[in-house]
């Protein structure tokens, strides 16, 4: 994590190198980096979370491209991977029962609406993750693409706290 003063010091490429494990989605990156400096955290989150709202289908598949399905979590060491096994870290991966059910149920998302099942893991137990895709699952397409947009607003805000602090 690197403080607000710093990140508004860094050249455009190194604070585009600090947002980047937010959320894959370049032009929300760079139009933070453009609007620096921030006078505080709250009006960087302000401006983070209104650069969100234009998201749209296209976004949301680039932003996909990094995130793996909930229960899977992903090797290697990259900044995503990392972010997305502590966001998962209530997902217990040596329940069986729970594994399977969300295996089924990723798969049955998948085929619904074409894409990765999206929530905000961080807070949530498995159970309660295992929950909300079922009940998911019973969404029209423009309502689910308007529930995964949110959720991933909550993704890439919460990640954004997790880079950039006081």
């Amino acid at each position: 994590m690197i403080a607000l003063n710093h990140f508004n010091q860094l050249s455009a490429g190194e604070a585009l190198a600090v947002l980047q494990p937010c959320v894959a989605i370049p032009s929300w990156s760079a139009a933070l980096v453009a609007a620096r400096p921030y006078a505080s955290l709250a009006g960087l989150r302000e401006e983070a979370y209104q650069r969100t709202l234009g998201w749209g289908a296209a976004e949301l598949e680039a932003a996909l491209s990094a995130h793996p399905r909930i229960g899977e979590k992903p090797a290697g060491p990259q900044t995503h991977a990392a972010f997305s096994r502590q966001e998962q870290s209530a997902v217990d991966d040596r329940d069986a029962r729970l594994a399977q059910a969300l295996k089924e149920g990723n798969a049955r998302y998948e085929a619904r609406f074409g894409r990765v099942f999206l929530i905000r893991a961080k807070g949530r137990s498995g159970e309660a993750i295992l929950e909300a895709l079922a009940q998911r699952l019973t969404h029209s397409d423009d309502e689910e693409l308007r529930v995964t947009l949110e959720q991933l607003r909550e993704i890439t805000l919460l990640r954004l706290e997790g880079v950039i602090g006081q």
